[in-house]
């Protein structure tokens, strides 16, 4: 917990919309149990999913502490607690039923696994007036290990975060309390449970095998996730019990996290995500180009050289949001890009500070953002914290960690790879996320409102904010209800060249394909989406615009022409019929054009020509440069390939005049090649061909000689 003054009608609103559900359906039990008890002085998420899960058995909360400052510490502190003590003191004197069961928890990492009725009946079957719940390890004192009644089977240690009782054994426990807000209530406690005498007079036991309650730390390996018949509950694997209550005490808010996920009934296999369409912030309805829709803060953080940045902002660009509700900042600390604005790591302020914004959007520039609907679905979800989940084609890897590990870096969590793969569909409660997420302002302003969320002497800026946000009790939600985009690998990008996402083919090919793939081709063998121009010469879509204008600039920028005579760069020297061209070798390009005859070219290619099966080798492939007063034509001659690939370039009638590929054999002239389509044709005996003249301007073809 954290010290900050609340008014205490946020828990009032809270209790009353629980309390609309809780009297209803409680049965029999509720003549002798009819209150739980908890102490909350903020409405965490935590608060929230401990209220969630009361409502969803029927239990009845009254909740204490509303309004007071809290001075009891927390679990990364020295002992604390004694407030919840002085406040269950108070709450008790107005209670004078005989026969009243009181539950005392904690709230902010405590879940209700079942409802009130099994947790009475277990209650009774302990055959004591006080169960309080049972740990493995002793705290705060380990001093007074020996003085623990040693138990037949279970777990012997008390644990304060929750225990359950009549209300006269209950005022009697604690009537003797004269401690500080800041003492410990676990020791205070712990001493009346290894004194016999009180003991006995107050009838006090433990629920050493977890029946009732379930602590978590110390406890990790012995608790599992059950699911049957609809419903999900923990198991203890250990005494083979359901226990009713499951507390993440101590440094176990992570696991509570996780359980918390299912626990109760959150998602199931037959239903799966309960919660998904609660508490929901609708947009629909809302007027565009007023000011009805929140107020969004975008931050893009550019922090390493990274492909594919325009294609990022066009994205962006295309968001299905009112760019009139959008503020934009850039942060760029990677010298390579012109540098639009250069912020420091708070560009969180800019939404603090700013009193129309409603909510944070951080987004890495390395994230590619498919779904243009993003903002708006992560705003209707309506929680504090939320990042969609992104992936990498063929790969686990996703922008959340389910699980840390012992140091605090990445683990596995069990249901990992269901969500990854998108088994398990919903929202979950992890402990990292990172490349993109959605903050509101209210949390900037209020639990995350320090400074230095991003700084740590240890961890990087993404762990070190993860960790604070955790810290501070702010639930972060990952989202895979819809495919929202990837993330880019950018680990290996260089930037050598000039359009350097040419030579993303291996890296990121996904992109590279959106990029620079006509978005035709896949019609090409799917619908014959081909046409035949001239005798066995195919005609099909394969580059975009931007790539061919990439293509023709990155050859100008290396300017390194050929004189269209004999070439020191091909062996030997002689060039039968020599062009004004750079071969892709030249720019360090022959992998990667490899690469695109292998994937791009060779499925058409066998298709086409059936029975014969490429491996798509080439000795040459290079740009030609035509000009009217430098090499304006090309004289009839065969290829050195089995099959030739001739990709135009640039655009007939726009950039140049003339031109084209005549086939002597057939008399047949395609005179106005399509810019990104390719020319297939045999090289060898059959298919002799010349270039027709560039009359004007300058004509640029791609040639390669497959399989020479």
């Amino acid at each position: 917990m954290h010290a900050r003054f609340l008014q205490p009608d946020i828990f009032k609103r809270a209790a009353d919309v629980l309390l609309q559900h809780v009297h209803r359906g409680a049965g029999a039990v509720t003549n002798t149990f009819t209150l739980v008890l908890t102490v909350a002085s903020q409405e965490t998420d935590g608060f929230r999913r401990f209220l969630r899960s009361a409502k969803h058995f029927n239990y009845t909360i009254k909740v204490l502490g509303g309004g007071e400052t809290w001075e009891g510490g927390d679990y990364m502190s020295p002992p604390g607690g004694g407030q919840k003590v002085r406040l269950l003191k108070s709450a008790l004197e107005d209670i004078q039923e005989e026969n009243k069961v009181i539950l005392f928890v904690d709230s902010y990492d405590v879940i209700f696994s079942s409802g009130p009725k099994e947790l009475l009946k277990k209650f009774q079957q302990a055959k004591h007036r006080v169960v309080f719940s049972a740990e493995t390890l002793i705290w705060p004192d380990r001093h007074l290990e020996d003085k623990h009644p040693h138990v037949r089977e279970g777990k012997r240690f008390l644990g304060a975060g929750g225990f359950i009782g009549y209300a006269p054994n209950l005022k009697k426990m604690v009537s003797d309390w004269s401690g500080a807000d800041s003492d410990s209530d676990q020791l205070y406690f712990t001493k009346i449970y290894i004194n016999p005498e009180k003991r006995k007079s107050i009838n006090i036991t433990l629920d050493s095998k977890c029946r009732l309650f379930q602590n978590l730390h110390g406890a990790l390996d012995e608790v599992v996730l059950k699911f049957e018949d609809g419903r999900v509950r923990a198991r203890n694997v250990l005494y083979d019990t359901l226990p009713v209550i499951i507390h993440g005490n101590g440094p176990t808010k992570l696991q509570i996290n996780y359980l918390g996920n299912y626990i109760p009934n959150l998602w199931t296999f037959e239903t799966g995500c309960t919660i998904c369409n609660e508490n929901l912030r609708p947009l629909s309805g809302l007027q565009v180009g007023l000011t009805e829709y929140p107020g969004v803060v975008i931050g893009i953080f550019i922090q390493q050289p990274t492909p594919f940045v325009t294609v990022f902002f066009e994205r962006l660009l295309n968001l299905k949001y009112p760019k009139n509700r959008i503020q934009l900042f850039i942060y760029n600390q990677v010298k390579y890009y012109v540098q639009i604005q250069n912020y420091d790591s708070e560009l969180i302020d800019m939404c603090r500070d700013n009193i129309d914004c409603e909510y944070f959007f951080s987004i890495d520039v390395d994230v590619v953002l498919k779904n243009e609907d993003t903002l708006r679905i992560l705003i209707e979800l309506n929680k504090p914290f939320i990042a969609p989940m992104m992936t990498k084609p063929g790969r686990l890897w996703t922008n959340f960690w389910g699980a840390l590990s012992a140091d605090g870096y990445y683990a596995r969590s069990e249901d990992y790879v269901d969500i990854v793969q998108g088994h398990r569909v919903g929202l979950w409660n992890v402990p990292y996320v990172s490349h993109i997420f959605l903050i509101k302002a209210d949390a900037l302003r209020t639990d995350l409102k320090d400074p230095d969320l991003f700084e740590s002497a240890t961890l990087d800026p993404d762990m070190a904010f993860c960790s604070k946000v955790r810290n501070k009790g702010v639930f972060m939600f990952v989202t895979n209800m819809h495919t929202y985009g990837r993330v880019l690998s950018t680990e290996n990008y260089q930037t050598n060249h000039l359009h350097n996402d040419l030579w993303q083919m291996f890296e990121n090919p996904v992109e590279w394909e959106e990029r620079y793939i006509h978005e035709n081709y896949s019609k090409v063998l799917k619908d014959a989406f081909i046409e035949t121009p001239c005798p066995d010469v195919y005609w099909f879509p394969v580059f975009t615009d931007v790539a061919c204008k990439h293509l023709i600039e990155e050859m100008e920028h290396f300017g390194q022409w050929s004189g269209g005579g004999n070439d020191n760069r091909i062996q030997g020297g002689y060039e039968n019929v020599p062009t004004i061209d750079i071969h892709m070798n030249q720019i360090g390009y022959e992998k990667e054009w490899h690469k695109f005859l292998l994937d791009y070219v060779a499925p058409v290619t066998e298709q086409m020509y059936p029975g014969y099966y490429t491996r798509a080798q080439f000795d040459l492939a290079f740009v030609v440069r035509y000009k009217p007063d430098e090499q304006p034509a090309l004289r009839p001659h065969h290829d050195a390939s089995t099959f030739t690939i001739n990709i135009a370039l640039n655009q007939v009638g726009i950039d140049y005049q003339g031109g084209g590929c005549r086939f002597l054999r057939y008399n047949c002239s395609i005179k106005a090649p399509r810019r990104g389509w390719a020319l297939m044709h045999p090289g060898r005996l059959t298919h002799y061909h010349e270039g027709l003249p560039t009359v004007e301007g300058v004509r640029y073809i791609v040639v390669s000689f497959v399989d020479p």
